[in-house]
């Protein structure tokens, strides 16, 4: 099970909170217009990270948490459209259930 969320201009905490997560991949300069959140089994984020990174030109990092299901978090970062097709095509393509390759 994949679970996607977006967040259509995100906040500069919001922001922080990403870049402190996930080890301060992104810069204190970078400020998407979007960003989508993807969680899952670590399987199915690599997989959504492969999709997304093929779709359009988006920046994508984990995002560490503390979840004793082992779910891992993509944060997915770019022009609103780009991430929202990203998104689509996770949803419609990625997980275990859809053998992607």
């Amino acid at each position: 099970m994949i679970d996607i969320r977006i967040i259509k201009a995100p906040s500069a905490g919001t922001m922080n909170i990403i870049r402190s997560r996930s080890g301060a991949r992104w810069g204190e300069d970078f400020s998407p217009a979007a960003v989508g959140l993807v969680q899952g089994k670590l399987i199915d984020m690599v997989v959504a990270s492969d999709i997304a990174e093929k779709t359009a030109g988006v920046r994508v990092t984990d995002v560490r948490g503390s979840c004793p299901q082992n779910m891992v978090l993509l944060a997915i970062a770019g022009d609103t459209a780009e991430v929202v097709e990203c998104l689509g095509r996770i949803e419609r393509e990625g997980g275990e259930a859809n053998g992607y390759r």
